[in-house]
C-alpha cells in the first residue's frame, strides 16, 4: 500500500510518503489558494500512486480546520483519508534532523516534510 503524509498548515503543507514501512519526506508546498492545493495534491497522489493519506492532527482549531481539509480531500480526491495525532511531530522532526546533522537552512525548508514523515510513521507503526 502507498501513503501519503500531510502535515497540514494554513500557509504551506508537508508532505512524506511511504510504500512499505518507511516513511520518507517528499516536499512541501504553499499556497494561497486551497483549491490550486487540492489540484497540486491530486497530481502527486496519481503520480505516486497513493492509496491512503495519513493527515496529522493537532487540538483545537487547527486539529478542526485539519479534519476539514481532509474531509474536503477525501471527497474531491476519492482517496480514503485516514487522521493521525501530530503531538509534538514538529519538535521530534527537529531533534531528529540535528541529530542527523542536517544544516539549519535544509532543516528549515523541510521542517513540515520531515513533520509529515513523522506522522505517517507514527501511523504505520500502528499497522
Amino acid at each position: 500500500m502507498k501513503y501519503l503524509g500531510i502535515d497540514y498548515g494554513r500557509k504551506k503543507i508537508g508532505l512524506a510518503v511511504s510504500d512499505g514501512v518507511i516513511a520518507e519526506p517528499l516536499r512541501i508546498l504553499r499556497y494561497e489558494d486551497i483549491r490550486i492545493l487540492r489540484e497540486k495534491l491530486g497530481k502527486i497522489i496519481s503520480e505516486f500512486g497513493i492509496q491512503k493519506i495519513v493527515i496529522g492532527i493537532s487540538e483545537g482549531e487547527m486539529g478542526r480546520e485539519s479534519k476539514e481539509f481532509g474531509r474536503v480531500l477525501e471527497e474531491k480526491i476519492k482517496t480514503p483519508v485516514i487522521y493521525q495525532d501530530e503531538s509534538l511531530s514538529t519538535q521530534t522532526a527537529q531533534e531528529l534532523s540535528i541529530g542527523a546533522g542536517i544544516k539549519r537552512k535544509k532543516r528549515k525548508e523541510m521542517e513540515d516534510a520531515y513533520s509529515a514523515a513523522i506522522i505517517l510513521q507514527s501511523y504505520l507503526d500502528t499497522l
